[in-house]
């Protein structure tokens, strides 16, 4: 997995391996081990992948302490 840094503060860009063959393709999207050695830390509690209709934009949702939240966006295809 490459951990690639954006202009954008605390944001950084993942790209995982992707391994391809005739069966379809495996990927590695969440390992803690690499996650800790780029300083990425806490505990990862919750995963949701949502699936939208061509032209939707979606949007983060901004949560302050006590409700605040970390975020791991995957854009699996389109733009980011």
């Amino acid at each position: 997995m490459e951990f690639k840094t954006t202009p954008i503060a605390d944001v950084v860009m993942l790209e995982p391996r992707v391994f391809k063959d005739e069966r379809g393709h495996f990927m590695e999207s969440f390992n803690a081990s690499l996650f800790s050695a780029h300083k990425i830390t806490g505990p990862f509690v919750q995963d949701n992948e949502s699936v939208s209709s061509k032209g939707v934009i979606r949007g983060l949702h901004l949560q302050r302490i006590p409700h605040a939240q970390g975020k791991l966006v995957r854009v699996v295809r389109g733009a980011a």
